[in-house]
């Protein structure tokens, strides 16, 4: 899997927001806090907006806020909101790929890839990151040795 900029920055806009707690925060003080050049941050927000995770408000007193409680909002539907599905093959969801001959299970192997995904990317909260604490599983994952190898 490859984790774009895009998705990076809209995870960490996410997090900074559950950081910030109710109420507006300004899009320079997002931008900064996480080294987010602002015009990308505020069309991610917007995108976010569209998506139901974040809300906004113009004005002197205005900025964004998490949608709902960051413990609801799992890393997966961030993804989902800036890039579209989780998993793809070409642009299409791996259910819809259709091979022939020897390739022919190859699909059941990007439908494996895409449930590992969402193992992790919709078990683990917005609020998880910003507090510092994921998932046990999650951190066991993360801990094992092999893990950090770069096959």
């Amino acid at each position: 899997m490859r984790v774009s900029a895009k998705v990076d920055y809209a995870v960490r806009a996410a997090v900074e927001l559950a950081v910030a707690g109710d109420g507006p925060v300004k899009g320079e003080r997002i931008a900064d806090a996480q080294q987010i050049p602002l015009n990308f941050l505020e069309n991610i927000l917007l995108e976010l907006k569209h998506a139901g995770l974040v809300q906004s408000q113009r004005g002197a007193e205005g900025g964004y806020w998490l949608a709902k409680p960051a413990e609801e909002i799992v890393l997966a539907e961030v993804i989902r909101a800036v890039e579209g599905p989780i998993a793809n093959v070409r642009g299409q969801r791996p259910e819809q790929v259709e091979y022939s001959g020897a390739a022919e299970p190859l699909r059941d192997v990007w439908i494996a890839v895409r449930a590992n995904l969402r193992a992790v990317l919709e078990r683990v909260t917005v609020a998880d990151v910003a507090a510092g604490r994921l998932p046990e599983e999650i951190s066991r994952l993360a801990a094992d040795p092999e893990a950090w190898q770069p096959h």
